[in-house]
């Protein structure tokens, strides 16, 4: 059984919505950043006063002020966490500080208008799209307040420092089309970050799962091997018990029930024993054992599942078996009746082949599938990777780690994934040394 097989199995879940949440933007991050706009800000302000250029110094300051007396308060009494709610509050009086300079400094003729844009753009890459929104149609608000009331520049002069209204239009059109674009495109990637990087996280708890059956399975064979004999005896002593206590029943019950229960244990240690030799203490295997192997999970399920062709021996890699697995289960999914699964040896290459008789992929997604969180299914559990195009981003994952190239296209009908790997990269010696099975201490 793979992880993402049925949605049913608590054990196959990864529940991505009760990990401890991160914090949006650390508050050290916000204080470090206001510093450096501080200091921008005086910068400003003492070049403009050396050079003459008439504005209302005393607000300026003040607000610049408001900037530095927030910061050393953070630094003072620092929050433990950074909320989403503290970071907002946050971004909002950078937001209105900001705003008001350039306001107080010629509104849209203020070369550094632009700098407005800088809190809206850390929200989009830390907060959710709520709240994103809702910084974006204040800065919206703001700028155009500043473009409407803005106190002009004076040269040093006297004169008004104006800009023509078709270009003071102009860089206000253009600061709107940046808090869109930036915070827009900044949300997007962010977005699309997390994504990949909470489904690496899943494909490192599968692999990492499998690896654990793995050796789990190997602790079993060699537990049922070197149990064998002990029970061997205890069914053999049990058995001289019963012959020996006939002229008392109730005791020859006693030692007959001791040795059925000695030969469960046998069998049962020997089915266990079996499964966990075959599959575990092979490191290499011929190619359709490891796809049998990749298959067996999904053979009752309803669709056929027929395995075509052979190749040769293998590696017997988990990562490998868990991504087949995973091809396999989404065939088996969307099948009308029949999955094939074929393998061929092309001149340097083994291609292995999964196809099915469903409704194929869709096309307007072909050019995307193997992206992580690629579907959404309606009747997927919430909360888990179970139907959200994981399983493909995982098999896709490991199966390139593993050398191989995916292509997946629709025909046969239905959907198609060829995976080709270079024959050097994937083939194995079957006569090379087994690994030492694990020791059972008596």
């Amino acid at each position: 059984m793979t992880a993402s097989a049925q949605p049913d199995d608590a054990a196959f879940q990864i529940d991505l919505l009760d990990t401890p949440k991160a914090e949006p933007i650390r508050m050290r991050t916000l204080v470090l950043l206001r510093w450096f706009a501080i200091g921008g800000q005086m910068a400003a302000v003492i070049v403009a006063w050396t050079m003459g250029i008439g504005f209302p110094k005393l607000p300026v300051l003040l607000l610049v002020a408001a900037s530095v007396t927030m910061n050393l308060w953070l630094f003072l009494r620092p929050p433990k966490r950074t909320s989403p709610k503290r970071a907002v509050l946050q971004l909002s009086f950078d937001l209105v500080q900001i705003s008001t300079l350039m306001a107080l400094t010629g509104g849209m003729a203020n070369p550094f208008a632009l700098l407005v844009l800088a809190p809206v753009t850390i929200a989009a890459a830390s907060l959710n799209a709520r709240q994103v929104l809702a910084l974006g149609l204040a800065t919206v608000a703001l700028i155009s307040v500043a473009a409407v009331f803005g106190v002009p520049l004076r040269d040093p002069g006297g004169e008004i420092l104006r800009m023509e209204p078709i270009l003071a239009l102009a860089h206000w059109v253009a600061l709107v089309i940046g808090v869109v674009f930036f915070a827009g495109y900044a949300h997007r990637v962010t977005g699309e970050l997390s994504d990949t990087s909470g489904a690496l996280f899943a494909t490192q708890m599968a692999l990492a799962r499998e690896q654990r059956l793995q050796h789990l399975g190997g602790v079993v064979a060699a537990a049922a091997h070197e149990m064998g004999t002990p029970l061997a005896t205890i069914k053999l002593i049990a058995g001289e018990l019963a012959d020996e206590l006939r002229d008392r029943p109730d005791l020859q019950a006693d030692a007959d029930a001791l040795r059925d229960s000695a030969d469960r244990c046998a069998a049962i240690l020997r089915s266990m024993g079996r499964a966990g030799k075959d599959d575990l203490h092979m490191r290499a295997a011929p190619l359709r054992a490891v796809l049998e192997d990749a298959a067996s999970p999904h053979a009752d399920r309803g669709p056929v599942v027929e395995i075509l062709g052979d190749g040769p021996v293998i590696r017997r890699d988990p990562g490998i078996i868990h991504a087949l697995r995973n091809l396999i289960q989404n065939a088996v999914d969307f099948a009308a009746s029949r999955v094939v699964i074929e393998a061929q040896v092309t001149a340097g290459a083994l291609v292995v082949t999964v196809r099915d008789d469903g409704p194929g992929y869709p096309v307007a997604l072909l050019s995307r599938i193997g992206d992580p969180y690629l579907t959404r299914r309606a009747d997927a559990q919430r909360g888990s990777y179970e139907g959200m195009g994981l399983g493909l981003f995982i098999a896709k994952t490991l199966l390139e780690r593993s050398g191989a190239r995916l292509t997946f296209a629709n025909g046969g009908p239905g959907a198609v994934v060829s995976v080709r790997w270079p024959l050097d990269r994937i083939r194995a010696h079957d006569r090379a040394a087994l690994a030492h099975n694990p020791t059972i201490d008596a």
